[in-house]
């Protein structure tokens, strides 16, 4: 029989469910206690959120299982694999459709964004597999080392991506950009990838991605790509999204139309307590069914970009959740989720081994 052509759908696609990975060891946590408990707090009120909407199931490193529960809503599905790290949107599976229906998740390699000093990968190299094999989906190897973070997709055929991430010497060594095309049309039936040149300037630094797309832009379910903006010459991603969304303006999608942009301004805020540069961005949100989980900052924009947002996907319900400790950490609400689409053997039953 003939595989499948497989298809990521838009991540405002209907959901089965949202999968995450729960905070337990290393930089993650923090560098004290009180970080720590902000840490898992954060994790857990995005957990939360979700799961008021539809299924989530936790990921828990065996030795955190006491600790999660005491954080989690009982409506919380948990399963035990090791981990190093909590990032579930770039060690996790992307999962995408068959022609039939049939759900597939697509295992790219994992080496810590890069091979970086600062991070561990040998357990969470492991969890795509795992995870796809919990999720019942068909899994997909692929030999590209990549993140969910690193794509963003339209659903109907147009991914949004990095020169900095897929090329990263680091990640691919050698790697060609219509080697890397290939490789998305295979796993996720890309037939257009529009490539910026890098990421924001925080993302670029430890313990950064060097570059995610999933803070810089997206496809929203209005039909707009949403790009991350930076009034604010004294930042430097002020330059950095000129030059982006430049490119994105002029760029036309699969179909060959052209895209529609909008810009979504970041915080008024622009350095953290350490005086650093930060890279606190709206468009790191995650889309659930019926509802987007928004990050907030403490800041006079945040309710502004909820209702951006919410012209962008009409007819959800905008949820700002506080942000600032995931962020610290070098993520966002979208770096930690990974969604699940609806798929043909839906209403069957639940996780394998749940």
């Amino acid at each position: 029989m003939t595989a499948p052509q497989w298809r990521m759908p838009a991540e405002f696609a209907p959901q089965r469910r949202v999968w995450m990975a729960w905070p337990s060891s290393g930089y993650v946590l923090g560098e004290n206690p009180q970080e720590a408990e902000e840490t898992r707090t954060a994790w857990a009120a995005v957990a939360n959120a979700i799961a008021e909407y539809e299924e989530l199931v936790m990921v828990i490193d065996p030795e955190a299982r006491d600790i999660a529960r005491r954080y989690l809503s009982e409506s919380i599905m948990t399963i035990e694999e090791p981990l190093n790290d909590a990032w579930m949107r770039d060690f996790g599976p992307t999962f995408v459709l068959g022609a039939d229906g049939e759900l597939g998740a697509v295992d790219w390699r994992f080496n810590g964004w890069g091979a970086q000093e600062w991070a561990r990968w040998d357990r969470d190299e492991l969890i795509g597999a795992a995870v796809a094999g919990h999720a019942d989906a068909t899994l997909i190897t692929s030999p590209l080392v990549n993140e969910g973070g690193g794509i963003n997709v339209d659903g109907k055929g147009t991914v949004l991506a990095t020169l900095a991430v897929q090329l990263d010497p680091g990640r691919n060594p050698g790697i060609t950009t219509a080697e890397v095309e290939a490789e998305f049309a295979r796993t996720i039936g890309a037939t257009k990838t529009i490539w910026v040149p890098r990421g924001l300037y925080r993302d670029a630094m430890p313990p950064g991605t060097r570059g995610h797309i999933d803070i810089v832009a997206t496809f929203t379910e209005s039909g707009h790509v949403v790009v991350h903006d930076q009034p604010d010459p004294a930042h430097p991603d002020h330059e950095i999204m000129r030059e982006i969304t430049a490119i994105l303006e002029r760029s036309t999608d699969a179909t060959g139309a052209p895209l529609d942009v909008v810009r979504l301004a970041g915080p008024t805020v622009l350095k953290d307590d350490e005086d650093e540069f930060v890279d606190y961005s709206y468009i790191n949100h995650v889309v659930i069914n019926g509802a987007v989980i928004i990050p907030a900052f403490g800041d006079p924009r945040d309710e502004e970009a909820a209702a951006l947002l919410a012209d962008l996907y009409p007819g959800r319900e905008m949820r700002l959740v506080e942000s600032r400790p995931i962020f610290r950490q070098g993520g966002g609400i979208h770096c930690i989720t990974q969604q699940e689409p609806l798929s043909g053997a839906d209403g069957v039953g639940g996780v394998a081994g749940g």
